[in-house]
């Protein structure tokens, strides 16, 4: 099964759910990022936090959903903040979607500490919901039965 995770910069929040989905599936899934408008690297501080909590890092990079059109996507999940006004970018393609809405810890501005208790509650919210995605029935879910958990693990979590 592969899911892709889009945001618009495809720097920080869209990159933690691919690499923590990939770690936690262990194969089951395999999980991408992309953004509407792509930066040109993946932040930093994304990068760091993963490593310190033990996730591998290798190979992400910030690219654009264009990379995606031909291949097969099973799940489409935006990640930005819509509480925040962020405009979500919309993927066309004909999977099942849901909006998993995450704060921006890159955008947060304070100390070192308040830096990376936001970066923190972002990877742990994401680990939260990995683990409830990999409680389902993936492989049995019609679309529309899958795009309903998908929306209700959001709520929950």
């Amino acid at each position: 099964m592969n899911i892709l995770f889009i945001c618009t910069h495809n720097r920080c929040r869209s990159i933690i759910c691919e690499a923590i989905t990939n770690a936690l599936s262990k194969g089951r899934i395999k999980a991408y990022s992309a953004g509407s408008h792509p930066a040109e690297e993946v932040h930093p501080l994304s990068l760091k936090y993963l490593e310190k909590r033990g996730y591998p890092t290798d190979g992400l990079i910030s690219e654009s959903w264009g990379a995606y059109s031909g291949k097969h996507i099973d799940i489409a999940i935006t990640v930005c903040d819509s509480a925040a006004n962020e405009s979500c970018p919309l993927w066309m393609g004909n999977t099942p979607k849901a909006h998993w809405g995450l704060s921006d810890p890159s955008k947060i501005e304070g100390t070192e500490a308040e830096i990376e208790a936001a970066f923190v509650e972002l990877i742990e919210k994401v680990e939260l919901r990995i683990q409830m995605l990999l409680k389902l029935d993936l492989e049995s879910l019609s679309p529309n039965r899958l795009q309903k958990a998908l929306l209700q693990i959001a709520e929950e979590c």
